[in-house]
């Protein structure tokens, strides 16, 4: 049985997990957000919304082109003339 992770270290773990993911993404630019929202339910977009809300929750404003900045890590019009392929594209919320 594993020792159970302390509630005093979670938060540290939990934000290195997710600066992870945000590596791996920004690093995958093959994958594109209409495949991540397919197979997975949510893709780029929706991760800088949730970083943004949580942001919020918190009280520290960040724009939307600010929030997807910090998950693609360029200016998503320049992610977009770089990466995206054809016509795909992930849903807006």
């Amino acid at each position: 049985m594993s020792n159970p992770i302390p509630e005093s270290r979670r938060t540290e773990i939990e934000a290195a997990a997710f600066r992870r993911l945000v590596k791996h993404l920004q690093e995958h630019t093959d994958v594109q957000n209409i495949d991540l929202m397919n197979l997975a339910s949510f893709c780029r977009n929706c991760l800088s919304k949730w970083y943004r809300a949580e942001a919020l929750e918190r009280g520290f404003e960040i724009s939307d082109p600010d929030a997807r900045e910090e998950i693609y890590g360029m200016p998503y019009e320049e992610w977009k003339s770089r990466y995206q392929t054809g016509d795909k594209q992930a849903h807006k919320q």
